[in-house]
């Protein structure tokens, strides 16, 4: 399991020591907020996306960080985005601006990634 730090914890070179105290009551597995983020994803943007492994990341609240990867018929390409989802409550941290920028990087990705069939022949 990864946990995510704010980088501003880290302000230069030299010795750092990281104390992590949490206390949550986690309900959502990050298989659960994988196939959360999986069926959003399908549902509103497309089918050739799928929620990657998840990371835990530490703050209030506890969520899973849940990374958008795209796999069109070529094979997976790259991650548009990602979604957050609370550990606690389930709920997806998701806006239609979000949604959106998602889907324009995933038509991005995917124009520069089609499959060209070789027509010389």
């Amino acid at each position: 399991m990864n946990t995510l730090l704010d980088r501003g914890l880290v302000s230069g070179r030299g010795r750092v020591e990281i104390q992590i105290n949490v206390s949550a009551e986690v309900q959502i597995t990050a298989a659960v907020a994988r196939r959360r983020v999986s069926r959003l994803v399908i549902g509103e943007i497309g089918n050739l996306l799928y929620g990657g492994e998840p990371t835990l990341v530490v703050g209030e609240p506890l969520r899973w960080r849940v990374p958008i990867l795209a796999y069109p018929d070529s094979g997976p390409v790259g991650e548009v985005g990602a979604i957050d989802v609370d550990a606690e409550t389930g709920e997806l941290f998701i806006t239609p601006e979000k949604i959106e920028q998602i889907n324009e990087y995933a038509n991005y990705l995917a124009q520069r990634t089609t499959h060209r069939p070789d027509r010389s022949i």
